[in-house]
């Protein structure tokens, strides 16, 4: 059986890091922030923890250093990470995972699983607080929202 991967993702921080978060996050194989940190140091406080950390950057970052998209391949599966979601469904991916709207996401389209954690700070159409836990193993993805209240 592959060894289970445990990624932490979150989105829209806007200048708050909030200590529940961190402990959250100490528990993950890697970290994956979604755009809009915002506050430099927040990128700091998340790779103090010792995982690796993957950040793209979104339309309130101006970090240029951080990529708009990242795509990577974890246990088979291709995954696209950007803050803002595609327009249409990319053919070359199996999983995107965005930001920007503020609101949680899990759908299927064409094949294409969309993931989207919510945000950290100002949450959208009623949505609380939120970050996410996506789990890979045996080229499966599972996904889990933690509700911040």
């Amino acid at each position: 059986m592959a060894r289970l991967l445990r990624i932490f993702v979150l989105a829209d921080t806007h200048n708050k890091l909030p200590k529940r978060i961190l402990d959250l996050a100490r528990e993950a194989d890697e970290i994956w922030h979604l755009g809009d940190v915002c506050e430099p140091t927040i990128s700091g406080d998340l790779e103090a923890l010792g995982p690796p950390v993957t950040i793209v950057r979104g339309n309130c970052d101006s970090n240029s250093e951080w990529p708009l998209v990242v795509d990577l391949v974890r246990d088979g599966l291709r995954f696209r990470l950007q803050h803002i979601p595609p327009e249409s469904r990319p053919d070359d991916v199996d999983v995107v995972l965005h930001g920007h709207t503020h609101v949680p996401r899990n759908e299927k389209r064409g094949g294409v699983l969309f993931l989207n954690p919510g945000c950290v700070t100002r949450p959208n159409q009623g949505s609380p607080a939120s970050v996410a836990w996506l789990e890979v193993r045996d080229g499966k993805a599972q996904w889990r929202l933690v509700l911040l209240t």
